[in-house]
């Protein structure tokens, strides 16, 4: 390349596009210190007290039409800047991703639920993600979902992480297109579109010479791998989209194989619901999240 464009070397990459990136020998921290400290100054909360969580446990924000109405344009300021915030802190994307569903017609509760976020983040700015250099290249997902928790259509929330090894290399959090009637049909959809995703890396990791079979696939429901493993349509299944059902197809050559774990060590649980500290914490953690000074 240096022989067709104009390039000069400055070393280690050290900052990319608001995310600090720290490489030692064996392994590297990326997190967005900087960029929290920037948004504490911008939004006037430097002095603000520190919370262990980022929502107080099974709490959950509605639509409230009757509530205080505030400021919409610092309101969606200091979302937009929690959405940048998430590129390196997956920790926050719950809690600010059901933020943002509600922001069109937000009030001083949802507000309130915002800067806790902020105030979450002064108390654990040093936390980022750690990538080790020996920690295997084993393709692995976890996969769950929540049913009807959404107030205002009563669709169903996926969430869903992809690791290589104990690296953490995609995760997703979407709200469902379609309104599941039961939390086996909920996760049957969810571990749907987290083979997809899985696809798709396997697909990116072939480019490199990487080849991979039996992708295991973690589900908390028994229920939904067994509709996954089946590939005769019942009556309890025969109303599901049928772009739902192709992981049956993939199960059934050998691609995907799916196993049960246990809802303590399911690590997308952190991505359906508030969560007590412990529990929050632990699952943090498992993720590959820890603090600079670890």
């Amino acid at each position: 390349m240096v022989k067709r464009f104009e390039m000069s070397m400055m070393g280690e990459m050290n900052l990319f596009l608001g995310l600090q990136v720290n490489q030692f020998s064996n392994r590297i921290f990326i997190n967005q210190s900087k960029y929290i400290l920037d948004i504490l100054k911008r939004f006037g909360m430097k002095n603000c007290d520190t919370v262990p969580t980022l929502m107080v446990e099974q709490a959950k924000l509605k639509l409230d039409l009757g509530g205080q109405p505030v400021d919409h344009i610092d309101d969606r300021s200091m979302i937009g800047s929690l959405m940048y915030v998430t590129s390196s802190r997956l920790d926050i994307m719950f809690a600010t991703c059901m933020c943002v569903r509600y922001q069109a017609n937000s009030n001083e509760h949802h507000v309130s639920a915002v800067k806790r976020i902020i105030r979450y983040l002064k108390g654990t700015i040093n936390l980022g993600l750690w990538y080790p250099k020996d920690s295997g290249f084993d393709l692995t997902a976890y996969s769950d979902a929540d049913h009807a928790r959404c107030d205002l259509d009563r669709k169903s929330t996926s969430g869903s992480v992809q690791f290589l090894g104990y690296k953490l290399v995609c995760l997703s959090f979407k709200k469902q297109n379609c309104v599941s009637i039961s939390t086996t049909e909920s996760k049957y959809v969810a571990v749907s579109s987290c083979c997809a995703q899985v696809l798709w890396i396997r697909t990116q990791l072939t480019d490199y010479g990487f080849f991979y079979d039996k992708v295991p696939i973690y589900c908390d429901s028994k229920s939904a791998i067994a509709i996954s493993c089946n590939p005769i349509q019942h009556t309890r299944t025969k109303h599901i989209d049928a772009r739902y059902h192709f992981i049956k197809d993939h199960v059934e050559k050998g691609t995907i194989e799916l196993y049960f774990v246990g809802t303590e060590y399911q690590l997308a649980d952190l991505f359906k619901k508030s969560l007590p500290e412990a529990r929050f914490k632990f699952l943090v953690e498992k993720l590959g999240m820890m603090s600079r000074e670890t």
